[in-house]
């Protein structure tokens, strides 16, 4: 495990702070005229996500977190229980709390592989988040009618994918087209083609 100086804790690190994980969200190194300098952080526990500020003395160190990345099946959801598994051994299944999932569950559909991230403390694994492709392509399962002549106002309607997430999309959208969303923003990327 790296110790990291206080300019080194950036956006994407992962450090312990007393054995707690946090994922460092915003990072900025003041320098003033009398005072050292210190970076000052927005940090997000990684185990109950609470954002929190935080302040890094030019003499301050923090160890970095051994968080580690594994590939995973996303098999089914049930009862507001998530299951996965090793994308080589179905039966090696395992589950992953909502809250840990977070907003991701929305887009969450079967027989996805995921990156599902694992901090290790004392050689005791715990399941820390999950991160789905960026681009994913979804089913429009409901869309409101497109109304002739509004186009113009390049205004987008609310419609509900196959996972039930709720996404605005441009009015052309109807149900039963095939679009691909960016599960990062949640936002509409485009339609897809038929031909693909």
């Amino acid at each position: 495990m790296a110790t990291l100086d206080y300019d080194e804790i950036k956006p994407r690190k992962y450090i312990l702070v007393d054995d707690v994980p946090f994922e460092i969200l915003e990072s900025h190194v003041a320098r003033t005229q009398k005072r050292k300098p210190q970076n000052q952080v927005r940090m997000r526990n990684v185990l109950n996500g609470k954002v929190v500020p935080g302040t890094f003395h030019a003499s301050d160190t923090a160890e970095e977190a051994d968080i580690s990345k594994r590939e995973a099946l996303f098999l089914f959801a049930n009862k507001g229980e998530y299951w996965f598994c090793d994308p080589n051994d179905r039966a090696k299944r395992f589950e992953i709390s909502a809250d840990v999932i977070g907003d991701q569950t929305k887009f969450l559909k079967d027989n996805t592989i995921v990156d599902v991230k694992i901090f290790t403390l004392d050689d005791e694994e715990k399941y820390v988040g999950v991160t789905l492709p960026i681009k994913m392509n979804f089913l429009v399962k409901e869309a409101p009618p497109s109304m002739k002549g509004n186009t113009a106002a390049g205004g987008g309607k609310l419609v509900t994918l196959e996972t039930g997430a709720q996404i605005t999309t441009p009015l052309f959208i109807e149900a039963g087209e095939t679009i691909v969303v960016n599960t990062d923003t949640g936002e509409y990327v485009e339609r897809v083609k038929n031909n693909q």
